[in-house]
């Protein structure tokens, strides 16, 4: 049977930047095999596979494919569907009011707001439905297997770390922007054999904007143009060395800069009594392609 497809860029206003995301419709009857194949058809960052979902209440059930693995959670896939379910099943609806998309993923239900104001490209956010939590010990030699000098590792309070909300990264925070544009994804292989990958990260105004980098080539993506699931296990690093006042707060994170995709991701953090109460990941997307698989 044919299955419809849409492509999107996401994290981005604007077609040809952003992080590129297939989207799956009608993939009842596709086992995990066959979606596997279909993503590394595509050989995007990640592929969603759209359902009915368990729940009728919801929107959907997704489960989501990088080329050679399935991630139980990942942030752009996150966002780019529930724009695109939004804006293909209720369109008027969208353009007068946010609307809510509950989207079954494998690490649980995550409730988005979407959003289309005139003028403007399609936008998400996310409730994470997981706060970040340590995850392990940082390796050794990262300023090694990054092509880093030692003195490049580090700013401020900020150290390596391993955090996880949904999908694991080791988080090497990194001095300068100069630095991290020069860290080369090629001399390790991040992410192999099932473990975490690697997401660099450096201050371009102190608490407040960071630009990043993400590596995963075991995850079959030598550098990821924009990792919404990263930044949701950054909001552990940010807490945790560096914590903001009780409230809510926005920090604002560039990614793909040094691969021609440039990205932008809010993070919207929410503490209370010093400690991180929810967080959430938003974005926009644009649609970019749409057609059949046959």
């Amino acid at each position: 049977m044919a299955r419809r497809f849409y492509t999107l860029d996401v994290f981005a206003d604007r077609a040809l930047a952003g992080n590129p995301l297939a989207v799956v419709l009608d993939s009842d009857g596709l086992d995990a095999a066959a979606m596997q194949a279909i993503a590394r058809e595509f050989n995007l960052s990640e592929t969603v596979f759209v359902f009915e979902p368990r729940n009728p209440i919801n929107t959907a059930a997704v489960r989501i494919f990088t080329p050679s693995r399935e991630l139980p959670f990942a942030g752009h896939p996150t966002v780019g569907t529930a724009c695109l379910l939004a804006h293909i099943r209720e369109p008027g609806l969208l353009a007068a009011q946010d609307l809510r998309v509950v989207l079954e993923e494998e690490v649980g239900e995550v409730v988005c707001v979407a959003r289309h104001r005139r003028g403007e490209a399609l936008a998400s956010y996310f409730t994470l439905p997981r706060l970040p939590q340590r995850a392990g010990e940082a390796p050794e030699a990262l300023a090694e297997r990054l092509g880093l000098r030692e003195r490049d590792i580090g700013f401020g309070h900020h150290v390596p770390s391993v955090w996880s909300a949904g999908v694991a990264y080791i988080l090497v925070p990194v001095a300068t922007p100069e630095a991290l544009s020069s860290a080369d994804p090629r001399k390790s292989d991040w992410g192999a054999d099932g473990g975490p990958a690697v997401y660099l990260y450096c201050p371009l105004e102190a608490g407040s904007r960071y630009r990043a980098r993400a590596f995963a080539s075991g995850f079959g993506i030598l550098e990821d143009p924009a990792t919404g699931s990263a930044a949701a296990s950054f909001a552990g690093a940010a807490m945790s060395f560096d914590p903001p006042g009780d409230g809510d707060h926005m920090l604002l994170i560039e990614q793909g800069v040094e691969m021609g995709r440039p990205s932008l991701i809010s993070l919207g953090l929410v503490v209370e009594g010093g400690a991180l109460q929810s967080a959430t990941i938003g974005g926009s997307a644009v649609i970019v392609s749409e057609g059949k698989l046959l």
